[in-house]
């Protein structure tokens, strides 16, 4: 079984070496059968990938220990779930599902382009053929995850503890969706540019794969931040850590990327920026991926490889990046800008909201690469952590935000910015209305954070107004406004739950970060602390055994005035398979807010060292992306930004001749 698995990786990557020379040769030749090889190529690639794939979970499942990724990341008692999960929970499965899911797409193209013009869809396969050829070829050259063991160890050495998780079958799955779906706009990028000719229905038939990348790579993120949030035991939500920044920097492009394919398809403007940002969107995706798996950073979430991967990811990298803006340079004289329009219209602010968004990315991406060519060059290890990026990312986006409300109430060419104002006038009432309530009653010293919390406010009455207005709010009977309400087009509706998702997690951003409450105490069972005016008792300490590790458990409980309000449990838990101590944070929730609960080491009289937050509106941080991800569907579920939907039109009926 473990060698079909690796034969039919082998034959995706001598049928991707097909994919990506014969159909690109066709489209030169304009030969229609050479041509017609694309797809299904593609969808074969796909299937052989994903064969290859199902082998080595399989693998997994029943503790293969010939299999030497299975050895080094599995044991016989761990819970077969993560067994499942620790398939990619390493760098030699975790790059097989990156290439599963590129051919994903790539099949997912080939079926849904139907409607697409030949030529393009067959340059974009071919262009994705080229992607899948250069990382299957790293797979089986240096990170092959079918290499046998002779003799078969007995046991396993088990998966990294803090990988064995509910947030690893969730996160990195989204993550590369994300990552990965960005090739697709990479790859129409290219093909428009190799054919020579791009307009505004190039932008319609890239945007709904942008979006659709958009979504997972949101969701990757918020889920990789809950994960650290509540496994690592560090009670933070970011840390600016450079593989953070690695996934951080294409969301930011490609949210870019999103707005600036809408003034393309709308107006037929910014078509030479809008092929670059899709563009530089995956070559930060590439980025990302050599930064965690060249050994060049320390973290956390970094796979620890050797050298020679990192180099060769690094040619991978130089070549496609390289090779698609040296093709973007030799093209953009000869491509016409498109449309033009007034400063102040929809054009405009969006023109704005690019400005911002690729100004931030660009310091996102300084900071992150700065140590590694100061090291580099002088050999001297420097690091750039959070006061930086809060100096430079922070200053950035307030404008942004602030300017985010005014975009969709703008006409497009030219628009009416007071008009705008006026309609916004009681959303901007909102926003200093919360702003002075948090002053007054909350804390009179956190200026900044009340005008965070007035920000976040008017952002989401911003979104509200919008969806207001076109429905008639106030000029017009309930009824009629309720139908023009459920009438307004899906993607109006997504565009503003994903602007009321931005503000719902600036929010709790704010919040979290302003009013937290942190307290650090040695407590015996029985003993009491005060924790932002409740009481937290230290109930007991209890053994408990689990599958494949011990730990000791410590319950509480949280108590609010004389009435118990909930109990949480923290534990300190050993791996036994390799020796590895975790942290397993105790939370409990009440309403947006959270207690959160980390157990230290234990003090020489019997207690136990306990850190303690009270984190007011935490959840508001995750609940904000999952808003955003619900916006994104509804937008992707319109018709008209689905490829391969024309619109539906009623059969006409021949006249029948008279008898």
């Amino acid at each position: 079984m473990v060698e079909l698995g690796h034969f039919a990786l082998v034959l995706a990557f001598a049928l991707s070496l097909v994919q990506s020379t014969i159909p690109i040769v066709g489209s030169q030749k304009n030969d229609a059968r050479l041509m017609a090889v694309a797809g299904p190529v593609a969808v074969a690639v796909f299937t052989l990938i994903a064969a290859s794939f199902l082998v080595l979970t399989w693998a997994y499942v029943v503790s293969d220990f010939s299999v030497r990724n299975v050895f080094e990341n599995s044991h016989s008692m761990k819970p077969t779930l993560y067994k499942i999960t620790g398939t990619w929970g390493n760098h030699e499965g975790s790059m097989l599902l990156w290439v599963l899911i590129l051919s994903l797409f790539s099949a997912l193209v080939a079926a849904f382009g139907r409607n697409l013009p030949a030529t393009l869809k067959t340059n974009a396969l071919a262009v994705q053929g080229w992607v899948a050829s250069a990382f299957l070829l790293f797979i089986l050259a240096t990170s092959n995850p079918f290499t046998r063991l002779v003799p078969a160890p007995f046991e396993g050495q088990d998966l990294n503890p803090i990988l064995q998780d509910i947030g690893l079958a969730i996160h990195p799955p989204l993550l590369y969706l994300g990552y990965v779906g960005f090739s697709v706009s990479f790859s129409f990028a290219v093909a428009a540019l190799i054919e020579g000719r791009i307009d505004a229905a190039w932008a319609r038939w890239v945007r709904p794969w942008t979006l659709a990348a958009w979504i997972f790579l949101t969701g990757g993120i918020a889920m990789g931040s809950y994960w650290a949030y509540y496994e690592l035991g560090w009670g933070g939500f970011w840390f600016w850590d450079p593989v953070e920044n690695a996934s951080f920097m294409p969301w930011l492009a490609g949210t870019a990327l999103l707005h600036s394919a809408l003034v393309m398809e709308k107006r037929s403007a910014l078509k030479i920026w809008t092929v670059l940002l899709a563009i530089m969107t995956f070559s930060l995706s590439l980025l990302g991926t050599f930064l965690v798996r060249s050994g060049v950073l320390t973290s956390v979430h970094a796979f620890a490889t050797d050298p020679a991967r990192g180099v060769f990811i690094l040619v991978i990298l130089s070549l496609f990046v390289g090779g698609s803006f040296a093709l973007f340079a030799f093209r953009a004289p000869s491509l016409t800008a498109g449309g033009v329009f007034q400063p102040i219209s929809r054009e405009g602010s969006l023109v704005l909201n690019n400005l911002f968004l690729t100004t931030a990315t660009a310091t996102v991406l300084i900071g992150t690469l700065y140590p590694l060519l100061v090291e580099a060059v002088s050999g001297d290890k420097i690091s750039v952590g959070a006061p930086f990026f809060n100096l430079t990312f922070g200053p950035l986006m307030i404008p942004l935000l602030a300017l985010v409300p005014f975009g969709p109430l703008l006409a497009w060419k030219r628009g009416d910015l007071y008009a705008a104002a006026q309609r916004l006038a009681w959303a901007l009432g909102g926003a200093i209305l919360a702003t002075l309530v948090v002053m007054i009653f909350v804390d009179r010293t956190m200026l900044f954070a009340a005008l965070g919390i007035g920000l976040a406010v008017w952002l989401f009455l911003g979104a509200i107004t919008d969806i207001a207005l076109r429905s008639g709010f106030g000029n017009t009977s309930f009824s009629n406004m309720r139908r023009r309400f459920f009438g307004l087009p899906r993607s109006a509706h997504g565009a503003a739950l994903a602007h009321l998702g931005l503000g719902v997690a600036l929010l709790g951003i704010v919040a979290t970060t302003a009013f937290q409450s942190e307290h650090i105490v040695a407590l015996k069972p029985g003993e009491t602390t005060d924790i932002a005016g409740r009481n937290l008792r230290f109930e007991r300490l209890v053994p408990h055994q689990g599958p494949n590790y011990t730990e000791d458990q410590a319950v509480f409980t949280l108590i609010s005035g004389n009435r118990e309000i909930g109990s949480v449990s923290s534990a300190k838990r050993l791996y036994t398979a390799r020796r590895m101590p975790t942290t397993e944070a105790g939370i409990l929730t009440r309403g947006f807010s959270q207690l959160y609960v980390a157990l230290g080491d234990p003090t020489p009289d019997g207690g136990i060292v306990v850190r303690i937050w009270w984190k007011p509106m935490v959840t508001m941080i995750w609940l904000g992306p999952l808003l955003m991800m619900i916006g994104g569907i509804l937008s992707i579920s319109d018709r008209r930004l689905r490829i391969g939907a024309p619109a539906r039109r009623k059969a006409v009926l021949a006249p029948q001749p008279a008898e």
